[in-house]
């Protein structure tokens, strides 16, 4: 086979990520609109982002972040509670503020106290985002002590996803982040409007990268990493060309003494190198040719919106990533890349 050293791809969309706020956001959106031409922009800010109104303010902040002359457009979410109001969601997504809405189990990572304590006491909501064609992203995972971190993803398609697409079958659900190889299986053999979302660094690195000569904690995201069997179905689905998987980076910058702290931050820094990374496993996988669906036209058609305009152009040309980056004065987020190198790069801006 002839090598591949140059590839062209509509640019893309991140359907899944953590541009934070403040400090923070002004490092990390460059990041992601520089490669990325829309996200779904995830709500748990340390204040979540429950209402239309918080959620237009938060939008507001991230144009204004975004460089001058660059095009992104930033699809805002809505912080699922147990007292989210209907009719909000529902006049939020009217005014194009709302593109979808999250649910995260209580506590189940970052500013994620406020979220679902039973999916029952949400039904109002669900109910009329079937009716209205809202989709609903899931963090998928059952908290609790007496559920093996490892185990809590299958447990709660066993004990929530299930339920929530028997009662609601026309609901559009995407299965945020999956990790493992019951996942792959459950959105593949499903009926009805499911997606999935995968991340680069779930493509990338197995638990053991976690534990590689002791505690990784810039390793360490949620959910977590599980074992390799799980990380080959997750590439095998990722670059199998089947539509209901996407790109969805989940990058989540924490900065590096809170990852390095007694109780470490769950979330890995993946947006400086993302395409470029996912670019590598397809080539890994021989299947450069379903990238672009991947990253540019499966998300697009799950969410009923119409392809980017523009491209991207990658090439191989290794290079060595940032280490760190600053966040203002005296922090800084460490950056993803477990090789020390990326052998795509992303040649220009994208036209």
């Amino acid at each position: 086979m002839t090598p591949v050293n140059e590839i062209n791809l509509t640019r893309p969309d991140d359907w899944h990520v953590h541009l934070r706020d403040s400090d923070m956001l002004r490092m990390a959106l460059p990041w992601t609109a520089r490669t990325f031409a829309r996200a779904i922009v995830m709500p748990n800010l340390d204040s979540p982002v429950r209402t239309a109104s918080q959620a237009a303010a938060y939008r507001d902040r991230i144009r204004r972040a975004t460089p001058p002359g660059w095009t992104f457009a930033p699809l805002m979410t809505c912080f699922l509670t147990d007292e989210t109001d209907p009719a909000d969601v529902a006049q939020g997504f009217a005014e194009g503020v709302f593109t979808a809405v999250k649910m995260y189990p209580a506590r189940s990572t970052t500013n994620s106290a406020a979220g679902v304590t039973d999916v029952g006491r949400v039904y109002p909501v669900l109910e009329r985002m079937q009716a209205l064609g809202i989709p609903l992203l899931v963090h998928g995972e059952v908290v609790g002590s007496e559920v093996d971190v490892f185990d809590r993803e299958k447990a709660f398609i066993d004990s929530v996803l299930t339920r929530l697409r028997s009662d609601f079958p026309a609901l559009r659900i995407v299965f945020e982040h999956i990790t493992t190889a019951e996942a792959v299986d459950y959105v593949q053999d499903a009926e009805g409007p499911i997606g999935a979302t995968i991340t680069v660094h779930h493509l990338m690195i197995n638990r053991n990268a976690m534990f590689a000569g002791g505690i990784r904690p810039h390793m360490y995201c949620l959910p977590v990493a599980k074992r390799e069997r799980h990380r080959l179905a997750l590439r095998a689905a990722a670059t199998s060309g089947n539509p209901r998987f996407f790109l969805g980076t989940d990058s989540a910058p924490h900065l590096v003494r809170d990852k390095e702290s007694a109780c470490g931050c769950a979330g890995i820094s993946t947006a400086p190198v993302a395409l470029e990374l996912y670019a590598q496993v397809f080539e890994e996988e021989a299947v450069l040719n379903r990238l672009e669906a991947f990253a540019s036209l499966n998300g697009a058609r799950f969410y009923g919106l119409p392809p980017n305009s523009g491209t991207v152009t990658l090439a191989q040309s290794p290079w060595h990533p940032p280490e760190t980056l600053p966040v203002g004065d005296k922090d800084q987020v460490r950056v993803f890349c477990p090789d020390g190198v990326v052998r795509w790069r992303l040649l220009a801006p994208p036209d």
